[in-house]
């Protein structure tokens, strides 16, 4: 689903995306993309920032109450606040216009390449064996059935912030790198700011109730990366 106002840009980004095969849907205004998502339920949709109607941050705040769809957000303005307020509410990645079109579909195609579960748990799934729920104190992650709950009560996560908690997981005595997650989460051939990890750590650990000074679930390892925490 390509919601994009300027017709000439998503043209062009919605037959690259036809040759890569997808089935695309294409609107311009943001109100009509929400009720859109809801009809279309894309695997992929890509949002521009400034929409009429609703804008892009608020398209994708809304979307993200029904659809785990993946989502990148195109912007024209190149300050950080609006990247930050654009991943902050779920969005996976995001690109500067002008954009090489080339390179979103590297990226979309990187995106749709990861597992229903985390890379990193992929040796379990492969053998069939049944992986054990993963706890730390009051939060408990099942990797399989791609659920966690902090004292029991259910915690909604997207795709990309389920894969980071679970990567972290994998092994939680160590530290993982920026880079690391990256190649974890995204993939070994994604190109970008790695800093987006950092929102996305951000937004994991208020999701959970989580504080970056206390560490319970997620602890940061100042100049190295994150690790997890014992839950205390």
């Amino acid at each position: 689903m390509v919601v994009e106002d300027e017709k000439s840009l998503a043209d062009v980004v919605a037959t690259y995306l036809e040759r890569e095969g997808f089935e695309v849907t294409v609107c311009g205004d943001g109100t009509e993309a929400v009720a859109l998502a809801r009809h279309v339920d894309p695997d992929v949709i890509v949002l521009d920032l400034g929409l009429p109607g609703l804008d892009g941050v608020e398209v994708c705040r809304q979307v993200r109450t029904h659809s785990d769809a993946y989502i990148v957000m195109l912007t024209a303005r190149t300050d950080e606040v609006d990247t930050l307020i654009g991943l902050s509410v779920g969005s996976d990645d995001y690109m500067t216009k002008p954009f090489s079109p080339r390179e979103l579909m590297a990226r979309i195609q990187a995106m749709m390449r990861r597992p229903r579960t985390s890379t990193a748990t992929g040796a379990a799934s492969e053998t069939g064996a049944d992986e054990p729920l993963r706890e730390f104190g009051d939060l408990v992650i099942d990797v399989q059935g791609r659920e966690v709950t902090v004292a029991g009560t259910p915690v909604a996560l997207t795709r990309t912030e389920f894969d980071i908690l679970a990567s972290l997981s994998r092994d939680p005595g160590v530290v993982c790198s920026r880079p690391q997650l990256i190649a974890s989460v995204w993939g070994p051939n994604w190109v970008g700011d790695d800093h987006l990890v950092d929102v996305h750590i951000g937004h994991l650990r208020r999701k959970l109730g989580d504080e970056a000074t206390r560490g319970r679930y997620v602890r940061t390892v100042r100049g190295v990366g994150y690790r997890m925490g014992t839950g205390q």
